[in-house]
């Protein structure tokens, strides 16, 4: 973990604002050009109505995600039948829950045209005291930053072959773990900051996502002591119902990743059918950068 002490109070101050200063601040610090539009979007909306400006970059609204990219009818009949502007797909990484047998360059393009926006998403290396048996590749404390960087060039030549361009973001996927292991917390923050690293110099915005309780509680301890770099949006699991980025956030509130930083991921593992197909989803409301 890269902890800053008070010989470099400026840089210190730099690394909290990129974690609390959200997409823009960061992608200014990366090089990168600042988001050119928002999507204002909300349940009460006609379905397909209204979802983001020409150049969308963030958005606020609902949005879902689930493990197979959807077939591009269910996306249309999604996309006119129901509040949904924004889906999660699993771009990339090695430890992957679900094959994507349609996930193309093709299908990002027609989706794209649809209206839909993206949350991409790669799932790698997780944390070294995980649990998960479904993941059993690990980070290694002793070259977690070099790892983070390792796999945000993976995650950066998947975007590229789908045609997602930079200035976006992709979310990290670190699947909930026991906290309490000091070693096991440093060693998740640190594949995050090389993670960060590796994407903004490669002009993409960097996200992560976890439980609440455990990436992302381990996360906000790190940006209050001010390491950093640090990912510009976090997608934070609270299964709690709450269709907000405001309340729910646990560790986060009130000073954290509150400029267009946040997506909650309020419900999962849940079946809705929107003009007539069915879809298994998580669902997740946003206040964050997409691409």
């Amino acid at each position: 973990m890269r902890y800053l002490g008070s010989a470099a109070v400026g840089a210190a101050t730099l690394a909290l604002l990129l974690a609390t200063g959200g997409p823009a601040a960061a992608a200014a610090a990366a090089g990168v050009p600042p988001p050119a539009g928002r999507a204002d979007h909300h349940r009460a909306a006609p379905p397909g109505a209204g979802r983001f400006d020409d150049s969308p970059r963030t958005y606020r609204g609902p949005g879902f995600d689930t493990c197979t990219a959807p077939s591009l009818d269910a996306m249309q009949a999604w996309w006119d039948d129901s509040a949904y502007g924004a889906v999660g797909i699993y771009t990339s990484g090695r430890q992957r829950g679900c094959s994507q047998p349609r996930l193309t360059a093709d299908w990002v393009a027609r989706a794209r045209a649809m209206g839909w926006s993206f949350m991409p998403t790669h799932v790698g290396r997780q944390a070294p005291c995980s649990t998960n048996a479904n993941k059993p590749a690990h980070i290694d404390p002793g070259d977690a930053v070099g790892q983070g960087e390792e796999e945000a060039a993976e995650a950066v030549d998947a975007l590229r072959s789908l045609g997602i361009a930079q200035g976006s973001p992709v979310y990290l996927d670190i699947e909930a773990y026991p906290r309490g292991d000091a070693d096991c917390s440093r060693a998740v923050v640190d594949f995050a900051t090389g993670w960060t690293d590796g994407l903004h110099e490669a002009g993409y915005l960097a996200g992560f996502y976890s439980s609440a309780e455990s990436g992302v509680a381990d996360l906000a301890a790190a940006a209050r002591d001010g390491a950093g770099p640090l990912p510009d949006a976090v997608w934070y699991a609270r299964w709690d119902d709450k269709a907000t980025t405001t309340d729910g956030a646990g560790a986060l509130n009130p000073d954290l990743w509150t400029d267009h930083g946040r997506i909650h991921q309020h419900h999962g593992n849940v079946a809705e059918t929107h003009g007539g197909v069915s879809l298994t989803v998580d669902r997740d409301e946003l206040d964050a950068p997409v691409a």
